[in-house]
């Protein structure tokens, strides 16, 4: 199979619209603000950007807002509006109780009220939350988020192939979404395909790599490789424990080959075992196998929430 994402191709500059829709940013003023702002916003949110031409973070925001609008494809539009050119407005808005004393600022306008705002540059990252918000709280969403459920979907019907393309091309499209990265990377696992799984990884972006997502999917590459050679090896760790109960080391890797095969409950029992014979020894050893399965299986999953009951009960009774 190819490696579907590739991080060197990035979005066109400006995110432009595609061809054949309308442009959804717009620069406005006073004559054409209930128009453009307050009469749309029954429609569609609308963004309003009050900028100046002698703004520094104006000139990297304006951009950012500009990619993010286009992006989403019409649910969402961009008003830019110049507050020296604008001084009326300005103090209309201001008598309403939407001071601009510094820009730039950011005001999201729904069914023709201000439903939030922000000053100063925002990261992208945050600009898309913004207006995550702001769709929500019209009742709607970004298509990232569309894609992702629709993604999800498709892995749990066990199409993982399906599931691929569509976790790819939100990767393409948002190198820093970890649920697209991470998704992506388990799907080729789940595929057989760990050296594409371990690329992907190696390619997320350094802003991410500690997120939730992506830790798990790491531990769960890892724990993939070392179960397979812990399953060949069953027999001998069970005929070592069977020998010495406080073979600890044996017990763990007992636990490892346990959730190779799938078998979590067995695996968090092993390794609890060990905790309670020799908490200590080797560091804690034990113990940090069993959050590394949490971590894998991921917080939410049942096995891990009884295993974490379990090592509670054991650390604090």
């Amino acid at each position: 199979m190819d490696l579907i994402f590739d991080p060197s191709r990035q979005p066109a500059p400006g995110g432009a619209s595609p061809a054949g829709t309308p442009d959804p940013v717009k620069d406005g003023d006073q004559r054409t603000f209930m128009a453009d702002v307050i009469e749309a916003s029954r429609e569609t949110p609308v963004l309003v950007d009050f900028w100046a031409t002698w703004c520094g973070p104006c000139k990297t925001l304006t951009p950012t807002l500009e990619k993010v609008v286009r992006a989403a494809g019409g649910r969402v539009k961009l008003v830019k509006i110049d507050i020296d050119k604008n001084r009326q407005l300005v103090q209309q808005l201001a008598q309403m109780g939407l001071p601009l004393q510094s820009v730039p600022t950011v005001v999201g306008f729904v069914q023709g009220q201000i439903a939030d705002l922000f000053q100063g540059a925002l990261p992208e990252g945050e600009v898309k939350k913004f207006i995550e918000t702001l769709l929500k709280a019209a009742g709607g969403q970004l298509p990232s988020a569309d894609l992702l459920a629709e993604a999800k979907a498709l892995v749990e019907a066990g199409d993982h192939a399906g599931a691929v393309e569509l976790f790819a091309a939100l990767a393409q499209a948002e190198p820093e979404n970890p649920d697209a990265m991470a998704g992506l990377a388990r799907c080729l696992m789940a595929l057989g395909e760990e050296e594409q799984a371990q690329e992907v990884l190696d390619q997320v972006p350094e802003k991410i790599a500690g997120h939730a997502e992506i830790a798990s999917v790491r531990s769960q590459l890892q724990l993939a490789r070392e179960g397979r050679e812990a399953r060949e090896k069953l027999g001998e760790f069970e005929r070592r424990l069977e020998a010495d109960p406080d073979d600890h080391a044996a017990r763990i890797d007992l636990a490892v080959a346990l959730n190779a095969m799938d078998k979590r409950a067995e695996a968090v029992d092993a390794l609890m075992v060990a905790i309670k014979r020799d908490r200590a020894w080797n560091e804690e050893a034990a113990r940090k196998q069993l959050l590394k399965f949490f971590e894998a299986w991921g917080f939410d999953d049942p096995a891990t929430l009884a295993g974490r009951r379990k090592l509670s009960t054991l650390l604090f009774r």
